[in-house]
């Protein structure tokens, strides 16, 4: 079902981008959506694609560890689904809201043993993120149906599908569900007759220790702190 969904995602995605290229000859003809960036507050869909990983500290007792040699994180993808609220704050700055946005992501870590017969042992954790992200957006002077913005702000996130409290956790990485992560952003906006497409590429790096290191489990003692990061391309339709 996630994959699936994935899938349908990334095809929106290219429909949106093959739709703005179709229709880029109407953006020479005229100033499309004259009084959109005057309006008090405005909303918007955004649906996205991202890539995350883990940053991993490791325990100082790990190098006493004879089982688990190295841990790493791989990059993994994930979508998102979010909806917008964009208050004008002045000519050149907005206040940008996400008051329902989901995020889906996969996050593997990879051990190396030293006695498997695999060598390694691979563990996922799959989460299902309710996110609040608040951005102070800045953006230059209207050229034509064309403008240029970036944007920095925070993001206060929950995990739905946290594992914290699980009792049966013997083989299992213990994550916190509260996060809280700092960001930065940079997109365009293109004007259309009907709507305002806006691509964006944002990056957030966790500030908060997701680990809910228990030293009683195996695969949790050898890790000390693990911080989110995310990179994400999107499509806001305003």
């Amino acid at each position: 079902m996630y994959n699936l969904l994935q899938r349908k995602i990334i095809v929106l995605i290219i429909s949106f981008v093959f739709c703005s290229t179709a229709s880029v000859a109407q953006l020479r003809d005229a100033v499309n959506q004259d009084g959109h960036d005057d309006k008090e507050y405005h909303f918007g869909i955004n649906v996205g694609y991202n890539k995350s990983h883990f940053n991993l500290t490791l325990h100082p007792s790990f190098l006493l560890a004879d089982t688990i040699m190295d841990v790493e994180s791989i990059n993994s993808t994930g979508i998102n689904l979010a909806w917008l609220v964009n208050l004008r704050l002045s000519q050149h700055f907005d206040a940008r809201l996400h008051p329902l946005d989901l995020t889906f992501t996969e996050e593997d870590l990879l051990y190396k043993e030293k006695y498997s017969t695999d060598s390694s042992t691979e563990k996922k954790v799959q989460s299902i993120t309710l996110s609040f992200p608040f951005d102070i957006a800045f953006s230059s002077d209207r050229i034509g149906n064309f403008k240029v913005y970036a944007l920095a702000g925070g993001n206060f996130s929950y995990d739905l599908a946290s594992n914290a409290a699980a009792r049966k956790a013997e083989d299992l990485v213990k994550l916190k569900p509260y996060n809280f992560s700092a960001e930065i952003g940079l997109g365009f906006h293109i004007y259309f007759p009907y709507f305002v497409l806006s691509p964006e590429i944002k990056m957030s790096d966790g500030i908060v220790n997701l680990h809910s290191r228990d030293p009683n489990l195996r695969y949790s003692r050898a890790i000390d702190k693990i911080n989110s990061r995310m990179i994400t391309f999107s499509l806001t339709v305003e």
